[in-house]
């Protein structure tokens, strides 16, 4: 694996104007590995330049549909060729275990075959305004789509909302996250080698506040895709909303399981497994609280001791379960929250501190019993392998508890009784609701989220209507007067 990465823009890869590097870190060794060119707002400016000229161009937007279609399939067949290249890389750079890093290179290939289906499908409609007009629409591109990439699953994230934006016909422009930067300059490559004109995608990594601020704040930009934190978030839309220009914001959320007292432990088990210690809960739609109904809540958490003691734990290459954290600040954060929960009565039943003797970031998978619901473990989004446990007593209780944060993401119920699961599921705020499995569905559902977890929608069809605004035609008809004659 090579050293050192560039940036791409407009299609070539360039250092940083000012020659600045970005260190690369391995979240297992807590020591730097690669570099990269590290992107500042002059770079961005070029990046943005050279999308606007491929929009002004319509390189993009005046090939078939058809050819868009069969360009995004090529990048799905290049990156899948190389999933377990790019794979090892991720996970180097972002601490994933090994074959979930080639896990993510398939489920990023798979937003390019998706979309790259839909390419040649989005169509206007005919609207009948009576004999004398002929009314239709045409949709259209926005022009350059602008994409802030967080840490967490970053070619993923980045293929979301760019294989969408591409078959629409935007031209996009990527800030990949400084922490783990390195598997998304392979989707530029992946670009490149399918024909994309140049200025079609830019690639650029740098410091959110100065490359990402930049970005959002660009004047050439005619919309923004963030993923990330609430309070970045919100910066984020200001910069939208002083310009007039749309947003698609995804800022995480807080979600909640409910365990009814009919539930399949094993299967609440193993949801827990995948949905709070999958990549150590760096997950956006992680089930970070466990509301269980008081008649069978020490038999769950005894469940869940067990599955905690059985994780295989360590670095990401090795193909252990519970990797490491991203970065040092992450990890203290996650440390901080644990012990606020234990100072406001919470009792860790598992784990509670950092993991020792590993080199690097590991938190202890830790369940945090006897939780609250005004407790910091219970209201704010830890983003750590940390599950906050919590009773109720009534269907009405858990509503109001797991509604009771300012996100909504996701939220699940663990029943066999499928009436009260739908009745849950009609009363839980969120965009998404699981129903005896956690992490139900993949490209082809909607997600996103309401109150402080975004706006907007990404995945499935309902994703390229944010990359799309309706032109309407309309236009009258003048009936012929007299008799018509062939021209001589």
């Amino acid at each position: 694996m090579k050293s050192y990465w560039q940036n791409y823009i407009g299609g070539k890869w360039l250092d940083g104007v000012n020659g600045g590097r970005i260190a690369i870190e391995d979240p297992a060794t807590a020591a730097p590995f690669a570099q990269i060119a590290r992107a500042e707002p002059v770079d961005v400016d070029r990046a943005v330049q050279a999308a606007r000229e491929c929009v002004e161009s319509r390189a993009l937007l005046d090939l078939r549909p058809a050819k868009r279609s069969r360009m995004l399939l090529e990048v799905a067949a290049y990156l899948r060729e190389r999933a377990a290249e790019i794979g090892r890389v991720l996970t180097l750079e972002s601490g994933i275990q090994l074959e979930e890093g080639r896990a993510e290179i398939e489920s990023t290939a798979r937003y390019f075959e998706y979309y790259g289906g839909l390419a040649d499908k989005i169509e206007g409609r005919y609207i009948p305004l009576g004999a004398d007009f002929v009314d239709y629409t045409i949709p259209e591109p926005y022009g350059v789509s602008a994409h802030i990439v967080p840490w967490n699953f970053p070619p993923d994230i980045a293929a979301r909302g760019m294989a969408p934006a591409l078959a629409a016909g935007n031209a996009v422009v990527i800030k990949s996250p400084e922490l783990d930067p390195l598997a998304v300059t392979y989707l530029a490559q992946a670009c490149e080698a399918a024909g994309f004109p140049p200025g079609a995608v830019n690639i650029v990594c740098g410091y959110g506040h100065d490359a990402g601020a930049a970005l959002a704040n660009h004047p050439g930009v005619d919309q923004i895709v963030f993923t990330g934190s609430v309070a970045t978030g919100r910066a984020v839309a200001i910069a939208a909303a002083q310009r007039l220009i749309p947003a698609v914001l995804e800022l995480g959320g807080k979600s909640a399981g409910i365990v009814l007292p009919d539930a399949d432990l094993e299967q609440v088990a193993e949801s827990v497994k995948w949905g709070i210690f999958y990549f150590a809960g760096q997950v956006c739609s992680a089930q970070s609280r466990l509301l269980v109904h008081r008649s069978i809540h020490d038999r769950t958490v005894q469940r869940l001791r067990d599955v905690v003691a059985q994780l295989s734990i360590g670095p990401g290459v090795e193909n252990h379960f519970l990797t490491p954290v991203i970065c040092a600040q992450q990890l203290a954060r996650v440390q901080e929250l644990v012990s606020s929960g234990v100072a406001q009565g919470a009792t860790a039943a598992t784990g509670g501190s950092r993991a020792e003797g590993y080199p690097g970031y590991v938190m202890q998978p830790t369940l945090l019993v006897d939780a609250a619901p005004g407790m910091r473990v219970m209201r704010e989004e830890i983003f750590g392998p940390v599950l906050s446990i919590c009773v109720f007593d009534t269907l009405e209780e858990a509503v109001c508890i797991a509604n009771g944060t300012n996100f909504g993401l996701c939220a699940g119920v663990y029943t066999k009784d499928l009436d009260k699961a739908h009745w849950l599921a009609a009363r839980l705020v969120a965009g998404q609701v699981f129903i005896n499995q956690w992490f139900v569905g993949g490209v082809e559902t909607p997600f996103g989220g309401s109150r402080q977890s975004g706006i907007g929608r990404e995945k499935g069809q309902e994703a390229i209507r944010s990359y799309i605004r309706t032109k309407n035609v309309g236009m009258r008809i003048v009936a012929p007067r007299g008799a018509w004659s062939a021209p001589e």
